[in-house]
């Protein structure tokens, strides 16, 4: 009978087969472990540190206003009626004009945004800056839109995954949804108008002064008024395009 014969050089071959084996499925799962954890970061960490920061800013801006001096109000506060718009209801309360305040500081929260039918509260900062104001869980006002109450667009940006999410789910607001907006010296309520379910994100007709969409020409207003407009990316987890939501304001009272 004859005995097999097993040279040395393919025991090594067979040994360096196996360790390539073994650290190729080491790699692949330290690999997996690695986008593991970015996921777990970017999905559970980043909001849950935005959100506690956003809700600590909601908190400072409410003791703030709680004692300190008040500012003076926008100068265009609506009258009775929205410019152009016989739509527009009257508001609660009617401001005379004054001077108008101090242009918030980049990247300042200065306002909070409280939508009751997504049960959020978060502050509004200057800016849209995703480090500076958007990945802090803040929604950020577009620079060269209006201010709250003001005539005109007063547009809004955030964040709809991840870094506290404030707008995920705004594309469940209905036509009459209570939208609130307060500063130091008043409340501003609006009422959902209307939505835009994608647009490019490159359409900067929303922002304008009188909100229209340059892409679907058929979304947005053609008449002077009192509006608010909020931004977010869209399909989820992307940001290929935008999804809009326009109010109206309905009323005003000082705080």
């Amino acid at each position: 009978m004859r005995i097999p014969v097993v040279r040395h050089d393919t025991r090594r071959r067979r040994a360096r087969r196996r360790r390539a084996v073994w650290a190729g499925g080491e790699l692949l799962v330290t690999v997996g472990v690695v986008l593991l954890l970015l996921v777990v970061h970017q999905l559970w960490w980043t909001n849950r540190e935005a959100r506690r920061g956003a809700e600590r800013k909601v908190e400072a801006l409410e003791r703030e206003w709680g004692t300190g001096t008040p500012t003076p109000p926008p100068s265009d506060a609506p009258a009775d009626e929205a410019e152009g718009s016989g739509e527009q209801r009257t508001p609660t309360t009617r401001r005379q004009p004054t001077t108008r305040p101090a242009q918030p500081s980049w990247s300042q929260a200065y306002a909070i945004l409280t939508i009751p039918r997504l049960h959020l509260r978060v502050p509004v900062a200057e800016g849209v800056g995703k480090q500076e104001v958007l990945n802090k869980g803040y929604v950020g006002h577009y620079p060269g839109t209006q201010q709250p109450g003001q005539a005109g667009n007063f547009a809004l940006a955030g964040h709809r995954n991840t870094h506290g999410e404030p707008f995920r789910y705004v594309n469940r607001l209905a036509k009459g949804d209570t939208v609130q907006v307060e500063t130091r010296t008043a409340i501003y309520s609006y009422a959902v108008d209307k939505t835009l379910a994608q647009t490019s994100a490159r359409d900067s007709g929303v922002l304008n002064r009188v909100p229209r969409s340059t892409v679907r020409t058929a979304s947005g207003y053609s008449e002077p008024g009192y509006y608010l407009t909020l931004t977010t990316c869209t399909p989820e987890y992307t940001s290929r395009y935008r999804l809009v939501v326009w109010a109206k304001l309905t009323s005003m009272r000082p705080r």
